[in-house]
């Protein structure tokens, strides 16, 4: 979990583009929410990596997939209903995933705790 947030969040400097397109417009100054959100994935990634601080590594991972939940509605919707392509069945399907993803954060979080 730790690399793939790490990673995740790199890629939000070296693509901010793909990044911006699904911020919701309504938010402004994507490239700000771009950057911020990558500065999370990456901070939480490298705390869930580090026992000593798992735990606020898994809690700053879990609110940061639920903050960025709606770029990921976003996406969804600019893909447009019903999906016409795999990219705009991808964007859709995703979305019911983030659930599990913020779960297992939780679950790290909560095992980090009783570990501590």
């Amino acid at each position: 979990m730790a690399a793939v947030l790490v990673l995740m969040g790199m890629l939000h400097f070296v693509v901010p583009d793909s990044f911006e397109r699904i911020v919701p417009r309504v938010l402004g100054r994507p490239r700000l929410w771009v950057y911020l959100s990558g500065v999370a994935e990456i901070l939480s990634g490298v705390l869930t990596a580090v026992p000593r601080t798992r735990r606020t590594g898994a809690l700053l991972a879990a609110a940061t997939i639920v903050a960025v939940y709606p770029a990921n509605w976003q996406m969804a919707f600019d893909a447009g209903f019903p999906p016409r392509s795999a990219g705009a069945v991808a964007a859709w399907v995703r979305l019911p995933f983030q659930v599990p993803m913020v779960w297992v954060a939780w679950r790290v979080a909560e095992r980090a705790r009783r570990d501590a």
